[in-house]
């Protein structure tokens, strides 16, 4: 976040919709037992499956649904962990350091879903600095400062859309390798053993 690490929470007086793409959006929490897999979570964002193991092993973006507990085990991201990965994405894409993802991140973590849907992430490139009302966004940019901006309920929005047409994992299945939407190797591997 900015130098001082601090959000501000300022009131905007602009009526709803009036930012829809910015500030507004009416996001919905979900289901927090179904997750998605890290290789539906690659695909989802743009990342190989090397950066998502990496990026789990060293805390960036863990799943918060299950995490890998040994061979053959798979790790469960939520949608707000997806919805994570693709901001770190962005950021990256951008030339923005891991060290201030790393803070954006852990940032975005305490934030309930209202408040994201409120957040526009600008950087300079060096810095992420968090906008919660169109006119920080503006005095941002006179400053020189912002020159790259994410609306986190924007991207809420694509990857919900994205996660819709994807296979999902509940924690209650008993079987872990149980066969989901389009998982034909699973549905091989099963029937190698079973026969």
């Amino acid at each position: 976040m900015d130098s001082s690490g601090e959000a501000s929470a300022s009131v905007d007086p602009t009526p709803a919709g009036a930012q829809g793409l910015l500030f507004g959006e009416d996001l919905t929490e979900q289901d927090a037992g179904t997750g998605y897999r890290g290789t539906t979570a690659c695909r989802v964002v743009g990342i190989t499956y090397r950066q998502l193991d990496y990026w789990a092993r060293t805390g960036l973006v863990e799943p918060s649904i299950r995490a890998a507990t040994g061979s053959g085990t798979h790790r469960l991201y939520s949608f707000r962990d997806v919805l994570v990965l693709k901001i770190v994405k962005r950021l990256l894409d951008t030339g923005v350091s891991l060290q201030q993802i790393r803070t954006a991140v852990t940032h975005l973590r305490e934030r309930g879903v209202e408040d994201l849907a409120q957040i526009t992430l600008m950087s300079d490139g060096a810095s992420v600095y968090e906008c919660t009302s169109p006119d920080e966004v503006v005095d941002l940019v006179q400053g020189g400062q912002g020159v790259f901006g994410i609306a986190v309920g924007r991207v809420w929005r694509e990857i919900e859309g994205t996660l819709s047409q994807m296979p999902t994992e509940s924690l209650e299945q008993d079987d872990p390798e149980a066969v989901q939407a389009g998982d034909e190797l699973a549905a091989r591997r099963r029937a190698r053993t079973a026969g």
